[in-house]
């Protein structure tokens, strides 16, 4: 059952063995780069670029699953949550003369069908941020599909 507490999700290859196993190797070549800083046989700076090759990879990495990843899906929540307000109410959101943050729809998407519209009002009425409209969902409805 997904909740306020429990609605983060992780993708273990990359969470909890890339980015360990990244930041190990870039650890260890920190190290041999200063172990290795009063030698004058140039060991110094072959650690200093595989420190800077690994880094560069860890980076670009992590930019480009989070931008791709996250791009793509912030469009489809958007035009989910646009299309369920006007298949719940018949009314299109953006007719309401307020003008929702990405992240106030993006914590929209987790109300179950019951409460949504009503959510929806109070965002409208009360302008709350997207935290505190996930704190009023009762009966969350879980989007385990997401990156």
């Amino acid at each position: 059952m997904q909740n306020y507490q429990n609605h983060r999700r992780f993708y273990t290859p990359h969470h909890f063995i890339f980015y360990p196993v990244g930041l190990l190797l870039i650890g260890i070549s920190l190290y041999r780069m200063g172990y290795s800083l009063g030698n004058n046989n140039g060991e110094f700076w072959m650690w200093f670029v595989l420190s800077g090759t690994i880094f560069l990879i860890i980076w670009v990495a992590f930019m480009m699953r989070q931008h791709y990843a996250l791009t793509l899906q912030n469009r489809i929540i958007v035009d989910e949550v646009k299309f369920r307000y006007f298949r719940l109410t018949g009314k299109n959101i953006d007719d309401s003369g307020y003008t929702f943050s990405d992240a106030q729809l993006f914590a929209l998407r987790f109300a179950n069908d019951n409460e949504f519209s009503k959510l929806v009002e109070e965002a409208i009425s009360e302008n709350l941020s997207a935290d505190q409209i996930k704190k009023r969902i009762k009966n969350w409805k879980a989007d385990n599909r997401r990156v």
